[in-house]
């Protein structure tokens, strides 16, 4: 084999992170428990806390092995990036990323399709820090020159966003920010690395909640952010001022989630395509938001930069009320009712976006579900939905 030959995904996400001082030998890094590690001598202790105690032992909240092959694993899959650091969930992820990078009298730009903890940050914790903040529309591209003042410091994407799956144009973004030293966020939860590849792409700090398809098993929260070289060394003291710290536990069921991460969203893309575009053929249906859909917002952005989709997307009912999407919901046998998403059943939400926006207004023909497409055979999810449809369709009357 050619050593020129890149490696492919599936192979890099069993062998990242697995480093034999990590690993000493068995196949999958063990769970290192610890709050306190013992030195031989108090120089020893003063000569180790002097150093730089990235990936070295020293105090429990700054890590062991078990949380290193994790926190390595995920740099890995970010070409050009330069460290991981985790987190105990998601929003935690996002904090530790903005704080790293935001003071008082600061501004932060975030697309108005944001994941609603991330607004309520900037408009309630960031609020009260003395940082301001404006949404603005999500498919603005490179018009986010015209937003930029002179406070800017941050721009947040998400992208797709979480409830109307609007696909950002971040290489635009990105290119406006570098030319007016802006630093740049993105919540990369939806495409995860493997999807797209955000620091490759120019974005100063990737985030992931690591609770979806990192872990694949909706039992355990975990976040992380992973930093270009220009932002790691902050990232991370802010990260130990604030405590962060994810368990061991929790990182070696990360680590065991992200080994089969490849294949698992292979079966969520193809899933979930399948049910999107059979919906896409039923007259209880308006609109199918997922993008890879040309119904979908940003979905030219989202063919030219991303490598594939994975098993979470809307679609617009044709009318109704509230009654009917509740029935519609209550009827489905194989969708659980439930936040969350990136584990291997489905679900079925409601969502209301228009209660989320302040710089867009969706205009949609009915009501919004949210699906996530797990890993059940996508027949039976097509039926199960079928059957959701017609009692909306009773209802709605």
């Amino acid at each position: 084999m050619s050593k020129d030959r890149p490696i492919a995904d599936a192979t890099r996400v069993v062998a990242a992170g697995r480093r034999a001082e990590w690993t000493q030998g068995i196949v999958s890094p063990p769970v290192w428990r610890a709050s306190t590690h013992l030195y031989g001598s108090i120089a020893e202790l003063r000569a180790n806390g002097a150093r730089d105690t990235h990936h070295r032992l020293f105090y429990g909240r700054r890590g062991s092995p078990t949380q290193w092959s994790l926190a390595d694993a995920l740099t890995e899959l970010e070409p050009g990036a330069e460290a991981t650091f985790l987190y105990p969930s998601g929003v935690a992820a996002i904090a530790a990323a903005l704080l790293s990078v935001l003071s008082p009298g600061d501004e932060l730009l975030v697309p108005d399709a944001a994941y609603d903890p991330t607004r309520s940050m900037a408009t309630g914790l960031l609020k009260r820090f003395g940082i301001g903040h404006r949404f603005y529309d999500p498919l603005i591209g490179a018009g986010i020159a015209d937003l930029i003042g002179p406070d800017t410091r941050a721009i947040f994407m998400e992208s797709p966003g979480s409830l109307t799956f609007e696909v950002q144009d971040v290489p635009a973004i990105v290119a406006v920010a570098k030319a007016r030293g802006i630093t740049t966020l993105l919540d990369n939860t939806w495409a995860t690395p493997l999807r797209f590849r955000a620091i490759e792409k120019g974005v100063d700090l990737a985030i992931l909640a690591g609770t979806k398809y990192v872990v694949g098993h909706s039992d355990v929260m975990l976040g992380s952010v992973t930093a270009a070289p220009s932002h790691w060394r902050r990232l991370r003291e802010t990260s130990f001022q604030l405590g962060q710290v994810s368990s061991p536990d929790d990182a070696w069921l990360g680590s065991r989630g992200l080994r089969t991460m490849a294949v698992r969203l292979n079966q969520h893309e193809q899933s979930a395509l399948k049910i999107a575009r059979w919906l896409e053929t039923r007259p209880e249906v308006a609109r199918v938001l997922h993008p890879a859909l040309p119904s979908c917002p940003g979905h030219d952005v989202f063919m030219r930069d991303f490598t594939g989709s994975t098993g979470l997307f809307s679609f617009v009912l044709n009318g109704g009320d509230e009654a009917a999407r509740a029935a519609l919901i209550d009827a489905l046998a194989h969708f659980g009712i439930g936040y969350s998403w990136g584990g291997f059943e489905s679900l079925a939400i409601p969502a209301d976006p228009e209660r989320h926006r302040s710089a867009t207004t969706p205009d949609f023909a009915g009501p919004l579900v949210r699906l996530q497409i797990g890993l059940e055979d996508p027949d039976d999810l097509i039926a199960d939905l079928a059957n959701g449809l017609q009692r909306f369709s009773d209802v709605r009357g």
